[in-house]
Order: C-alpha cells, then sequence, then structure tokens
C-alpha cells in the first residue's frame, strides 16, 4: 500500500469572535468515508484567531480482483442473420468466460442498426452487446488472452478492484494523515503568529471514496501482469477549522 500526490493545506485566518462546530474525535470519523457534513456536538466560541483549511490526502491499495468488460459484435445482410450470429458467439464467449469468471456475467439486451450504403458500401445489419463481470488476480491474464482469440469480441476494459479491508486499512490510514497534516500546520501558524493554544473546533469530511482505474487492454504481449495494472485509488479531504490562541 502506498500513498502519493499530497495536497498541501491551505490555511485562511480570520480574527476573534466566531462560533463554531464542536470537536469531534478523529476515531469517531475513521468509521466512515461516506461524503459527510459537519456534525455539531455542541457549540463553542473562538476568542483568539480562527485559522481555516483545507487538507487533502491521496493513495493507492492493492486490488485483489478486476471487473472486465467484453463487446461482443456480428454482421449480416439482415437483421436476423445478424443476431443469429451474434447469439452463436455469444454463447460460445459465455461458455469459455465462465470457467474463469467469478461470480455471475451481466448480458445487456442487444442491439442492431444499419451500417453502409450509398458511397459506403453495401447495406449491412450488425448486432452488438456486451458481457461484463469479475475475474480474479489468478485468471487476469487468462481473460485477456481468451478476449484475444474470441472471433469478433474486444475486451473494453478491466477495472482494478480494491479489497474491503484493503480499502478500509486505506481509508483509516488516509484520516489519521490528513488530521496529522491539519495540526501540524496549525501549529506552525500558531508559532508563526506568536500562539501557543490550538484547539480543533470542526471537521467537513469529504471523502473521494474509492475510485477504480480502468484501462483498456492492448492485445500482443505474451502476458499481463495483475501486479503491474494501475491500483485503485482513494482521497480524503478535511476542511478544518482551528482556534489560536
Amino acid at each position: 500500500m502506498t500513498t502519493s500526490n499530497r495536497e498541501a493545506a491551505k490555511p485562511r485566518l480570520r480574527s476573534l469572535s466566531f462560533v463554531a462546530g464542536a470537536l469531534m474525535a478523529p476515531v469517531a470519523l475513521a468509521s466512515s468515508l461516506l461524503p459527510a457534513a459537519p456534525a455539531w456536538a455542541s457549540q463553542r466560541t473562538c476568542g483568539g484567531t480562527l485559522l481555516q483549511m483545507q487538507v487533502q490526502e491521496r493513495g493507492t491499495t492493492r486490488s485483489d480482483r478486476f471487473r472486465f468488460r467484453l463487446g461482443l459484435e456480428a454482421e449480416a445482410r439482415t437483421k436476423a442473420a445478424a443476431m443469429d450470429l451474434l447469439n452463436e458467439r455469444l454463447d460460445q464467449t459465455r461458455l469459455d468466460v465462465k470457467a474463469l469468471a467469478m461470480g455471475q456475467l451481466t448480458i445487456p439486451a442487444p442491439r442492431s442498426y444499419t451500417i453502409g450504403g450509398g458511397s459506403a458500401g453495401p447495406r449491412r445489419e450488425r448486432a452488438s452487446t456486451s458481457l461484463s463481470g469479475e475475474v480474479s488476480r489468478a485468471n487476469y491474464d487468462a481473460l485477456i488472452q481468451l478476449a484475444g482469440r474470441l472471433p469478433a469480441v474486444r475486451l473494453h476494459s478491466m477495472t482494478s478492484l480494491a479489497s474491503s479491508t484493503g480499502s478500509a486499512s486505506l481509508a483509516d490510514q488516509l484520516l489519521e494523515q490528513a488530521l496529522e497534516t491539519g495540526r501540524r500546520r496549525a501549529k506552525a501558524t500558531a508559532r508563526a503568529l506568536g500562539l501557543r493554544r490550538v484547539d480543533l473546533l470542526r471537521i467537513d469530511q469529504r471523502s473521494g471514496g474509492y475510485q477504480p482505474i480502468a484501462m483498456a487492454a492492448q492485445m500482443g504481449a505474451r502476458s499481463f501482469k495483475p501486479g503491474e495494472a494501475p491500483k485503485p485509488s482513494q482521497s480524503v479531504r478535511l476542511d478544518l477549522d482551528y482556534c489560536l490562541n
């Protein structure tokens, strides 16, 4: 697990009296990364200098599975013939992919449309659909290679998915880092102003949540390693108010 792209806190100062949010224990925030409005437990008045800042932390975590999406197409002189050919290819693709996939596959209703005609050549009917599901790290390369061998099948994307434990662990780590960064900046500002006391008044947590990373596979390599795939990322943003005295 790595963390990167830490954005510098952006402090703003306002002076004298201000009614702000209550102290919220950092441990209470660590249980959730859902976007949240400021929580108020009581009201406090800042009799010194109000410092407002925004802190953002971002990091990546290991993926334990991948979501894939395959596109299937078929062309023929008539719509019925195109649909028949698409069904044949879908049956074979479904059979081959099921041996590698985790859980159920998702296949939307097919659509058909006319292509060509006039200067574009003979009119043809094209039918298409897609097939999506999840695959484990162990079958990552096998799924990519299979998609490259099946006729009229394209691998549109492979998306890294974080494990639930890895995502939660990264969320806790990012939250702790954001709070530590905020407090360090607040203390530095207080020292610059000749002040000693730093009180946290309000925490407004805005989480970017878990961001899966999609990548289109480029066929041609001998093998694809799951460890080389882009890792899922996550971010936490805190709007913090401190009272400096």
